[in-house]
């Protein structure tokens, strides 16, 4: 295993360097130019206060979930409902200013949450839909189901938004493939894949583990395929794409591999280097496991694709 393990690791020094690429804890209001594809280093409540009015296409974050848990040198604890649902009041209702009004925003939460992700965010955005995406892990439980989904709420500031079908198509296996009267191939090619509208029941999505070389210690860390069907869905190249809860940086680097701008704000400075450091990595290698050529390929079909591969060769 340890040969093959990519996860990403910096020494003490080295999250020292990253850290302090990014803007450390700015207390008066900052110019577009002085964040865009910028890491800023402070508390989310604290910064978007200061963030340009009307300066983002896109909002994609990953909030702390009302569980326990450690992140780094902090931790959040779990909450009654009417405490977290404050929680989440006090960075919604920021957003509303520097969003653009055909902007869109995308939430992540699990299911013990959801809820209260729609009631406070639909007070002030509309609603659009509910994603569900399979985690494929999962710690089984004796008296209950397996917890192995989460969602994502999708939400768009007015009427007006960007939704680009045509970029997030899934392509699919041909399991059972039609002709047409002359023996033609009907809606699918001659590698026996299909291009399928995407639904709001995600199944294609592997959770970052220690053979991927996006993975990092973040113990919540979004994989870039997620991130990147949202970007490309609600985006346009060169909007400017937030996330408020950056974490070890995914939207950021997603972004800039997609030709986005980003602004990411995370308070953890171990995180905040993770983030830099992925964003030096992204100057070079700009793919995506699991999208290639435009599309997004469902879970588990690259052995199958070599292997269609082979075969039209001969």
């Amino acid at each position: 295993m340890s040969c093959r393990n990519k996860t990403l690791a910096l020494t003490p020094e080295e999250i020292d360097f990253f850290a302090n690429k990014a803007i450390k804890k700015p207390s008066t209001p900052l110019t577009k130019e002085a964040v865009l594809n910028k890491v800023i280093w402070g508390k989310t409540t604290d910064i978007l206060p200061l963030l340009p009015e009307n300066s983002v296409d896109l909002l994609i974050t990953d909030p702390p979930y009302n569980l326990t848990k450690t992140y780094s040198k902090s931790a959040f604890y779990k909450q009654d409902k009417a405490e977290y649902e404050a929680f989440l009041d006090s960075w919604i209702s920021l957003l509303k200013r520097v969003l653009k009004k055909n902007a869109s925003l995308y939430i992540c939460i699990d299911w013990t949450a959801s809820s209260l992700v729609e009631k406070v965010a639909s007070s002030y955005f509309k609603v659009r839909n509910r994603i569900t995406w399979e985690r494929e892990k999962g710690r089984g439980a004796l008296q209950n189901w397996k917890n192995c989904s989460e969602d994502i709420w999708f939400f768009t500031n007015s009427d007006e938004y960007t939704f680009n079908l045509d970029n997030v198509k899934l392509k699919k296996k041909v399991l059972a493939p039609y002709r047409d009267e002359k023996g033609h191939p009907k809606d699918w090619d001659k590698e026996k894949f299909r291009l399928t509208a995407p639904s709001n029941l995600w199944t294609d999505i592997s959770v970052p583990f220690w053979s991927m070389a996006e993975n990092t210690p973040h113990p919540t860390q979004k994989p870039e395929k997620l991130i990147a069907k949202l970007i490309l869905a609600s985006s346009n190249p060169k909007d400017v794409v937030l996330d408020c809860f950056l974490g070890s940086g995914t939207t950021s680097v997603v972004a800039k591999k997609l030709n986005r701008d980003y602004i990411g704000i995370e308070q953890e400075k171990e995180y905040v280097a993770f983030a830099q450091k992925r964003l030096d990595i992204a100057e070079e290698k700009k793919t995506i496991q699991g999208y290639e050529d435009g599309f997004f390929w469902e879970r588990n079909t690259q052995a199958f694709r070599k292997k269609q591969k082979k075969d039209i060769k001969k």
